[in-house]
């Protein structure tokens, strides 16, 4: 991957684009972790990550809202923090593209890409827990939408399709990988089903789409090593709200301890302000 521009360059986003495209197309798995907000950016980027992407359950943490509570506005501002503190790609967890209408979400595919964004993930989830996932044929008309949009752009704006049975507790594999066809077929340049039950499911989903799939660690159980993942036919791997919550739970023990014993012990283990300095711009 020589021909590709350096990511320790400042790119356009047109380059960024190509960038994070040819990351699909290469050897390997993509390990894309998702920062929550400048600094975690500023951090990644600096351990040599090739590309980022938001969360949107570590996004609404940052805004003290639980996951799926946040706007298109707030999301999108936050995701143009992170794009304006990194010189990486950055995808986005976009959720249902916050609109039932598959115009709705083509007009978010197009605010994403004036925020600097790249990619993003649109989901069929419909936010009503009585109904939690679109019907397949609206929910690939949903993408449809989405792939149009993202091919009017003057660059290659990846989208990636989840299909989110699994994650809304419907345990139905072979109406999610009917899902994740339909929305392959659609257009959509990478497939996603979160909360996948087993390896064996992981690989199934694999087989059966020809496209790129997306594999999400982070819940406990259901996460595998790089190696395993990529042995099933993996090639990307993004880390959810994992690294925000490994965060959080840092935070909850540190202060827990001053409470509880009176005692500072966390700061042996602690960077000091000089190490993250290190880590951010002037």
């Amino acid at each position: 991957m020589d021909d590709i521009v350096s990511h320790k360059q400042v790119m356009t986003q047109m380059e960024k684009a190509h960038r994070f495209r040819a990351l699909h197309e290469g050897s390997g798995v993509l390990l894309i972790p998702n920062p929550w907000d400048a600094g975690s950016a500023r951090v990644l980027e600096h351990l040599d990550f090739d590309a980022l992407a938001t969360s949107s359950a570590a996004s609404a943490g940052t805004l003290g809202h639980r996951d799926g509570r946040i706007t298109r506005v707030e999301a999108l501002a936050h995701a143009r923090l992170i794009v304006q503190a990194t010189r990486l790609p950055v995808s986005a967890d976009l959720e249902n593209g916050f609109d039932d209408s598959p115009a709705g979400v083509a007009e978010t595919i197009r605010l994403a890409a004036e925020a600097g964004l790249v990619g993003c993930s649109i989901e069929d989830s419909t936010g009503d827990p009585h109904k939690p996932q679109y019907n397949i044929g609206h929910a690939t008309e949903r993408i449809r939408a989405a792939v149009e949009a993202a091919r009017a752009l003057p660059f290659p704006f990846t989208l990636t399709a989840r299909a989110e049975n699994f994650f809304r507790g419907e345990h139905d594999l072979d109406d999610t990988i009917k899902r994740l066809a339909a929305y392959e077929e659609a257009g959509a340049d990478v497939l996603f089903a979160p909360a996948l039950p087993d390896l064996n499911a992981v690989r199934c989903v694999c087989a059966t789409i020809r496209k790129p799939v997306n594999f999400m660690v982070g819940v406990k159980g259901c996460s595998y090593t790089v190696a395993e993942l990529a042995a099933v036919g993996v090639k990307r791997i993004s880390f959810a709200s994992s690294l925000y919550r490994a965060a959080m739970t840092g935070l909850l023990d540190a202060a827990r301890e001053v409470k509880t014993l009176g005692t500072f012990g966390y700061l042996k283990t602690a960077l000091t302000s000089a190490e993250f300095n290190a880590y951010l711009k002037d």
